[in-house]
């Protein structure tokens, strides 16, 4: 067996052994009166839910346990092979996105290598003035950058495929020229260093189809967006750490900021077209995971190399932005419930796709969970007020209190100790520093974990949504990313949030009438939704630096260059620019 393998034995164990102790705990409430059907649909469904919170709380421990792993392959001597960055573009401010672009290739020639690495920009725009002006800056990075020769633009007028196939009709026709492609998306950077050491490890092993690096979100402004930024560069390399352990040789793709061999994804990467019509059928949406199976089944490796820096990306502002991205990764990977079955997948890759699925199903589970825990209380009269207790929630009957509360601590240990035990790790490791040392780091841990835990019913109400809409048949199509501040008004908010306010009110108003001894046990839930326009509103407001700080708050040199061409850029007139 592959190292992998018993990291993802240890892994599963783990976390079927949580769920099972929390079914079984459940199960026991209805042992005195006997095990009504009721009991056994909850205990199902507080099963499969703390299975999914106790595989992430997992893999991040297998994240902090694994730090020490063999060096990669790598090329050393002059780089012999031709890389392209391909950067794809659909309805984006052309000017952040070529000056982007400009400050790769300034970044790469500063580190002196002699390594043959082009440029080319995949336009899928549809908005005509916007490819007029993607048209107009193109040549000014032409000539800014002595680009003719190794800069190239081209715009589809047909989209079949949207990105996924914009890819695939670049590789198809042109990718010939190259023998490694760097996918990046429109809002991606990257150190030049970063690059050539990247080109380096897929030359060095033949083996390797797809090496993802871990990126890095920048220029967070917002509340959310900070809260988010921090997460990313505080937690996710553990969880990285862990996911790269597990996955092995089979690792995940993210569908940009990583290099694949154009060899191996010409052979292997082709999509089908799904069968039906949408949101089911049609062009792949979650594609980056089903060319990752694909890569795999054919042989190749695909690997997750967590230790490369460098590798940057923007994040959503605001939880609007954040829910329409995850409207289209929601269908994306609910349309992989036609992929499970592909002949000759690996089983970890039909793994990956069913975590991927059930990572949108788990909101609808925790929703059955609490309508039939509601639907218990009359039923079985499970629950009675003890006033004199002296305890101001409601309790247990048969000295089942302390089970109850136990299977909720458990349930919010496995959200939390992961988070607090990386937050020690760091300050143990000196980590710590780069966000401001140990107190700085610390306190914006916790009031990461606070703002999460506020704003997550409001995230699970639009998941919850989105499945939904799915299952109806409701096709979200893929909406172009909004970029800037992200700051929302409170009109926008209401309008956005307020049937979350209405269900809030409608699931405290039910809860009370139906099993009043939950209504103060599901506060954490109701209340939040109930402020969701406000939460909404309050979260895309800007933010402090001096909150939660995180080390590109010093911007790394890739970012600091393109800031500067941009400045210059933007206060050009426009008699400067030329129609390519």
């Amino acid at each position: 067996m592959p190292p992998s393998g018993g990291a993802r034995a240890l892994a599963l164990l783990a976390s079927v052994l949580a769920a099972l102790a929390a079914g079984l705990v459940f199960s026991v409430y209805g042992a005195a009166d006997g095990v009504s059907s009721l009991d056994v649909l909850r205990s199902l469904l507080i099963l499969l839910s703390t299975w999914w919170l106790a595989w992430g709380a997992a893999t991040a421990l297998l994240g902090l346990t694994s730090r020490h792993r063999a060096a990669p392959l790598r090329a050393t001597g002059p780089i012999r092979g031709k890389t392209v960055v391909i950067v794809p573009v659909y309805n984006e401010d052309p000017v952040d996105t070529f000056a982007r672009i400009a400050a790769m290739d300034a970044s790469l020639k500063a580190t002196g290598s002699l390594a043959h690495v082009d440029f080319a920009v995949l336009s899928d725009t549809t908005n005509h003035a916007v490819a007029t002006r993607e048209q107009q800056w193109f040549a000014r990075l032409l000539a800014e950058q002595n680009g003719v020769g190794r800069m190239f633009y081209r715009r589809r007028t047909l989209n079949t495929g949207r990105k996924a196939g914009n890819i695939e009709e670049f590789i198809t026709t042109s990718g010939g020229a190259w023998d490694y492609a760097l996918i990046l998306d429109a809002d991606s950077l990257m150190e030049g260093e970063t690059i050539i050491e990247m080109i380096r490890r897929i030359e060095g092993d033949p083996r390797l189809g797809l090496l993802q690096t871990l990126p890095k979100v920048i220029r967070a402004r917002s509340r959310f967006g900070r809260a988010m930024q921090f997460a990313a560069a505080f937690h996710s390399p553990a969880f990285a750490r862990g996911l790269a352990v597990m996955q092995g040789q089979s690792g995940p793709f993210w569908g940009h900021n990583a290099i694949v061999r154009i060899r191996a994804w010409a052979e292997s990467c082709g999509l089908p077209e799904l069968p039906g019509p949408a949101p089911f059928g049609g062009h792949i949406l979650s594609h980056d995971s089903v060319e990752a199976a694909l890569l795999a089944r054919a042989g190749w490796v695909v690997r997750l190399d967590d230790d490369l820096e460098g590798s940057f990306e923007e994040g959503p502002e605001n939880i609007l932005d954040h829910a329409k991205r995850d409207r289209r990764w929601c269908q994306g990977n609910l349309q992989h419930s036609k992929v499970l079955a592909a002949p000759g997948l690996l089983p970890w890759s039909r793994f990956v796709l069913f975590q991927g699925i059930f990572a949108y199903i788990a909101p609808l589970i925790w929703l059955a969970f609490i309508m039939v825990s509601i639907a218990a209380i009359p039923l079985a009269g499970e629950l009675d007020y003890f006033p004199q207790a002296n305890w101001p929630f409601p309790v247990f009957p048969d000295d089942q209190t302390p089970k109850a509360v136990g299977l909720a601590v458990g349930i919010f240990g496995l959200l939390v100790m992961p988070k607090v035990l990386v937050g020690l790790d760091a300050v143990a490791t000196g980590r710590a520093r780069g966000f401001g040392g140990m107190g700085r780091s610390l306190r914006a841990v916790l009031s990461e974990l606070a703002l999460s835990s506020v704003v997550a019913p409001i995230l699970l109400a639009f998941q919850s949504r989105s499945v939904t809409q799915v299952l109806s048949g409701r096709d979200g199509g893929w909406p172009p990313n909004n970029r800037g501040d992200g700051g929302l008004s409170l009109s926008e908010s209401w309008a956005a949030g307020g049937w979350i306010s209405f269900w809030g009110l409608v699931g405290m108003v039910v809860t009370q009438m139906v099993a009043p001894v939950l209504t103060l046990w599901l506060l954490p839930v109701t209340l939040p939704m109930l402020a969701a326009p406000l939460l909404i509103w309050w979260t895309s407001r800007p933010a402090s630096p001096a909150h939660f700080p995180v080390p590109t708050d010093v911007p790394p040199p890739v970012v600091a260059l393109h800031d500067t061409i941009l400045a210059e850029w933007t206060s050009a007139s426009p008699s400067e620019l030329k129609v390519a």
